[in-house]
Parts: C-alpha cells; structure tokens; sequence
C-alpha cells in the first residue's frame, strides 16, 4: 500500500502552547486519552484495511489476507475516514500535552489525503507503468515470516486469494476505462515483461514458490510436503491463471482504451488532482505548479553552473553537449559485470559506514543489505530503490541496485546513488524513525514523502562533508543527480500543468544531465504515471538546506551538526511545516545552552 498525506493547516501558535495550571493539566488529560483511544482506533482500521501493510508492520494477525479492493471497500473506507476525521477536529490540539499535539496534526493531514483521493477516484488507477498488485504480490513473501507451519499456511492462503485480487483490481481498471480515468498508452509499453514472468508451467519455477523451498528444519517432512503441495496446487490454480487473465485484459481492453494524452489535467478534474498532487507532495498549501516550474528552472540554472565549473577542472576540450556524450559512451565509465557494479556499490557504503558518527549522534540498529533488482522488473524500473525494513526485525533494510544494461549504469554515479538509497539516506532515516519506540505506530510506519525524499537528497550532498566526490567525475555525478531532480520539478509541471509532450521532457533531461537514455526514458514514463511524486525530492532538501543555514548562522559556533541531524530525524518524517516549528524550537533550546 501507497502511504499517502494531505497537508492540513494547524496553528502552530497552538502546537506550542504551555500547559501549567491543574485545571488545564485535568483538561489535558482527558484529551490525551479521548486522542489516544482515537488514535489507537484507526490503526486498528488501518492493520484491518490493509492487511499487506499490517505485514510490513511486523503485525501477523492479518498474514493471510490480501488488500480488499471490491468496490464495496472504497465506500467503507470513505465513511469511516471521514468519521475519524471529525473525530479529530473535535479535539482541540491546545489541550493536548505536547507530545500528542505533532501526532494529531500529522493524523488530520493523514485521514484527509485518504479522503481526496478516494473522492478523486484515483483508485481507479491502481496501476503505474512500475508498479501495481501484480508487481508488488510476487514480492509479498520477503515481508513474511517464515517460521513455523502457521505462517507457510498465511502465505498459501494470500496465494489463494490472489485470483479475487487480480479479479477486483481489474474491475477497478474497467471503471476506470468508463470514467476515461486510464493510464497514458506511452508508458505501457513493455508492460507484458512484469506479468509474463509469473505465468509458468511448473509452479515450483514460479517465484512465487521461493519460501517453499527451503523450510525450517523443526517442521516435519510430512507436513513440509502438504505444504509444497498446498502451495503448487495455489499457484496453478489461482497465481498463474490470475496472471494469464490480467494480460489477456491488458492486451486486449486497458492497452487499446488507454489514453492518448499524457497529463493529469487532461483527465476528469484533472486540475484539481494535480493541484492536490502538489500539495500532498510538498506539503505546503499554497504552492502552485507554476510557482514550482520556476523553482527547478532557477535551480537547474545553478546547478548548470556548477556543473560547468567542475568540467573546466577536467580541462576537456568541448561543450557541455560533448562532455556528457563523452561520459554516456566512454567503456571506462562503465563496470563491465553486475558483480563489478556491486562490489563498487558495496564498497562506496562500507566507507560511509565508518564516517558515519562524525555526522549522527544515533544511528538505527536494523542492518541494510544491497541486491539487484529482480530480472523481472529491472528493464521497467530505475536505477535503483530502497526497501525499508519490517517491524518486527525479522527483515533488514534491502537497497536494490538495477543490473540491467551496464552501459546506462555509469561509475560516476554510485556514490550519489548510494548515499540516497542507504546510508546515511533512505535506510539511516527510515530504520532510525521505525526504531523510535517513544512515537505511536501511525508515525514509525508511515511518513511523507517530502521529507523521506527531501531527507535523501540531502544526504548525497552530506558525502561532500565525509570526505567523498574527489574525483571530478564523481563530483559530477553527484551535480549531475541534484541536476536531475531539478528538473524533475521542471518537466512534472510541464506535463502534468503544461502540456509537455513526451519528447519535449526527454530531451530537457537529456540537455541537463548525464544520466543515460534507457534511464531518461525510464524516469519521464515514471513522472507520466505518477504525477506530482517527483516534486518532493528538490522541494525537500531545499527546506532542509534552509533550516540548516538558519541555524548554523543564529548559532554560530555553539551550532553542533549532529545535535542538527537529531532534532531533524527524532520525530520521524514530518511535513515541511511542522518539521520547520521543529527546528526552530532546536534552535532556540541550543541558543538557551
């Protein structure tokens, strides 16, 4: 499940309030326990609703059921947001402790996104050209323990039940196609690789049929074999069936129904859901697509400055046109297997690993390991992407690194990459905000995405800062990666608000940065399905850079960077507002030191 949030305004004269005489101490608890039994509630609706997250969660309660997509499910979770939501608003945050008054801003923003978007019908749309049920259900297995006979009887079950999955989500789909709330054709192209790969004739050769494999030597053989049996017997008759109907449906009726156009405003209310999409994004209210096209536009302009400085230091004789010709074919760039990317990668990490106390004063106790991007996915998918842990410890966090086609996976970049997707980016953040027991579920499990992101783009530049970037070429890279997502706030705005072609949003990417054509192809198609996702990563790491400046200049020398990286990360991912109040409170408690 998407994690998604709506930015509500909150007074933060409010959040800040004092609470010092008995009666208001009185009046504040019977507050806190009216919001925590609220709060407590609608995670229990969350765990129920949304059985796959319950998983991630490290909840097993739920280990054998699937996400309820039926179109009664969309009714009933309106309903019953709407109802916490008011709920929520009854409570007035001023008689709150402190503690609990972060946690009911961040549940309003929370329960009123999950609102907009069922109103918005974007449930119609539950695919993208990279992900979807059909993507995420062969990866389910890694979320699950497997243990005991219980667990492998959850997961034959959730293969059982993915023909009803398959089936829901596409009558969501049809809906969909009536509403003329479809998917751009562009994008869809090669989408038969991540279905094919799951029809098969033998299901041992499913990958579905991983976790019956191997299994725990304390369960017996006899019932390790009813179990493999179970499991076949659920992958030919509900897995692979369900996988030969859905491309049947795709080839068929989505594919010669899907539309023509590419933005979101060319769909029904399209302009209000993009303008929803930027705020839930950015988490700032009054932000306008246009005002965010300027934004990447100056942005691009100052990283391109940057970039051609550092050129001039590799006193290569060309233009910039050339230099970044010059990078995309020169074998040199290039690793030459996937174990030699790899190793690279494993590499850069193990350096940062040991920089790492220079820059944090707590770091996450959950390791994180590096894979390669299942074959399946990797010609559709980016470069690289992060999985972040489970609850329960069972799972560390995985950073997957695309194998496929070496020659779009540049040297140059590894530093930059991996700083994002691992340490000290999306794993230090993201298992550290997990392991923080003092904050309530709904704030370790969840976040938003203009923090996480914003948070690891951040953290490429904190390379600099742990001795990284030496060669020119790397340095580079790393220029050329910011480069990237500035103009991410460029082109998104220029498709979804603009009437940006496809063409016209390649070849701004490709005029701007060094990143290979396969991988410009790969993220426009992703900016074209996902619309407004790609505006969080420079929106948040400029606030993050603001708060920065503004407290290493009122602090001056009593400014200490690892107290900083503590009052950004100790409350988990918060939107750029609260996260600001949070600060600046930071900055007045060191200034009071």
């Amino acid at each position: 499940m998407i994690r998604l949030f709506f930015p509500l305004i909150l007074t933060l004269g409010a959040l800040a309030m004092p609470i010092h005489s008995p009666a208001a101490e009185q009046s504040a608890g019977r507050a806190d326990a009216e919001f925590l039994a609220l709060l407590e509630e609608h995670w229990e609706t969350q765990l129920r609703e949304f059985p796959q997250f319950a998983s991630e969660t490290g909840e097993e309660r739920y280990n054998h059921l699937l996400d309820d997509n039926s179109a009664e499910a969309f009714p009933r979770r309106l309903a019953a947001w709407k109802a916490f939501l008011a709920r929520q608003q009854a409570i007035d945050p001023a008689q709150l402790s402190r503690e609990h008054r972060l946690t009911h801003a961040i549940l309003g923003r929370e329960l009123a996104n999950n609102i907009a978007e069922i109103e918005l019908e974007t449930h119609l749309i539950p695919i993208t050209n990279r992900w979807g049920f059909h993507i995420e259900f062969p990866e389910l297995h890694q979320r699950m323990p497997f243990r005991h006979v219980r667990d492998f009887e959850n997961y034959i079950a959730r293969l059982c039940a993915f023909h009803r999955s398959a089936e829901e989500n596409m009558a969501l789909l049809r809906r969909g196609i009536e509403g003329g709330r479809t998917l751009p054709a562009v994008v869809l192209e090669g989408f038969e690789e991540t279905i094919e790969a799951h029809i098969v004739e033998d299901p041992q050769q499913s990958l579905l049929y991983t976790p019956l494999r191997a299994m725990p030597e304390q369960i017996s053989e006899a019932e390790q074999a009813r179990l493999r049996a179970e499991a076949e017997a659920a992958i030919r008759e509900s897995v692979v069936p369900a996988y030969r109907e859905f491309l049947a449906f795709m080839e068929k009726e989505y594919i010669p129904s899907a539309r023509g156009t590419l933005g979101a405003t060319a769909l029904p209310g399209g302009r209000e859901l993009y303008a929803h999409r930027v705020r839930q994004y950015t988490t700032l209210e009054a932000i306008t697509p246009a005002e965010i096209h300027e934004i990447g536009l100056a942005e691009v302009a100052r990283i391109r400055r940057e970039m051609q400085d550092v050129i001039t230091t590799t006193e290569f004789k060309g233009s910039f046109a050339e230099f970044t010709e010059h990078l995309r074919t020169d074998p040199k760039f290039y690793a030459e297997t996937p174990e030699q990317l790899m190793k690279e990668v494993a590499y850069v990490l193990k350096r940062m690993d040991g920089e790492l106390p220079k820059l944090f004063k707590h770091l996450p106790r959950t390791p994180y390991g590096i894979r390669p991007v299942p074959e399946y996915l990797a010609p559709r998918t980016t470069t690289a992407y992060y999985q972040a842990p489970t609850g329960d410890g069972r799972t560390a966090g995985i950073y997957y690194v695309n194998t496929f086609n070496l020659k779009s996976r540049p040297l140059y970049e590894i530093e930059a990459l991996s700083l994002h997707e691992a340490v000290p980016g999306h794993h230090l953040q993201l298992a550290l905000q997990q392991e923080q027991e003092n904050l309530p579920p709904l704030r370790r499990y969840s976040g938003f995405t203009v923090f996480v992101e914003g948070w690891a783009l951040y953290a490429e530049r904190l390379g600099l800062e742990a001795g990284f970037y030496r060669d020119p070429y790397s340095q580079f890279g790393r220029l050329s990666y910011e480069m990237w997502r500035a103009c991410r706030l460029v082109v998104d705005t220029g498709i979804h608000n603009q009437g940006w072609t496809r063409e016209q949003a390649i070849a701004y990417l490709a005029e701007n940065t060094a990143l290979a054509r396969h991988n410009i192809e790969a993220e426009v198609d992703r900016y074209i399905s996902w619309p407004g996702q790609a505006l969080a990563y420079k929106i948040g790491e400029l606030k993050i850079r603001e708060l920065r400046r503004r407290a290493e200049e009122l602090l001056g020398p009593r400014f200490d960077l690892r107290d900083f990286h503590h009052a950004l990360l100790q409350n988990g991912a918060l939107p750029l507002d609260l996260l600001e109040q949070e600060v600046e409170a930071y900055i007045a408690g060191a200034g009071e030191e």
